[in-house]
């Protein structure tokens, strides 16, 4: 079996006001680097074999603070980035509702079959990220990963493993909190199969 530990990034500049930060490279808030210093103590005990990050430089600082702790360097892949939010990005949801607010509707109702305007498909986001985790757990086999990326990604490719409809990712996983833990298991067998070990667990409530 192959464990892969997703996290979120570190709280960002834009979270205060919940805007939708997407591929814009956000810094992290003094919180923000504080969780990562909380992740990373975390990480220290966690039996990593590797950790990997999204090239965003909220979620490569992330990592690395951890990965130093554990005795790793980052690998990056750009394939771990936040979805691309288009029109959206930097925005409130109050704000789109003034600039597009048919968009926004049709998004509220089904963000994946209408993403925001000129954003990325989400289809096409959960399948590269997807894509990024197998490589990833291929190249670890039977080993621990932490892997630093984004909140939309990370639901997205959680619906994409476990068999739920993309569509629903907002309602199905509401919420992810700045560094806590989500951890899969893939099944080397060949089956395919996935085993959500955790959701949004809270830093240091499972080693």
């Amino acid at each position: 079996m192959t464990d892969l530990v997703l996290v979120r990034h570190g709280e960002t500049v834009w979270h205060a006001e919940n805007r939708y930060a997407g591929i814009s490279d956000v810094e992290l808030t003094p919180r923000g680097r504080e969780q990562a210093a909380e992740l990373a103590s975390w990480a220290s005990g966690a039996g990593l074999a590797a950790v990997w990050a999204s090239t965003l430089s909220r979620a490569v600082i992330t990592a690395e603070t951890a990965a130093a702790k554990a005795g790793l360097s980052v690998r990056t892949d750009a394939r771990l980035r936040e979805l691309d939010f288009g029109q959206g990005e930097g925005l409130t949801s109050a704000e789109m509702k003034e600039r597009f607010p048919e968009a926004r509707a049709a998004f509220e109702a089904d963000p994946a079959a209408h993403p925001l305007p000129g954003g990325e498909d989400p289809y096409a986001a959960a399948a590269r990220f997807v894509a990024a985790l197998g490589d990833i757990a291929a190249v670890h086999a039977g080993g621990r990963v932490l892997v630093v990326a984004h909140t939309t990604a990370i639901r997205l490719s959680l619906c994409r493993l476990l068999g739920l409809p993309l569509g629903e990712y907002r309602r199905l996983f509401p919420r992810l909190d700045n560094c806590a833990l989500t951890e899969l298991r893939l099944d080397e067998a060949g089956t395919g199969r996935v085993s959500l070990l955790q959701y949004n667990s809270p830093i240091g409530a499972v080693r």
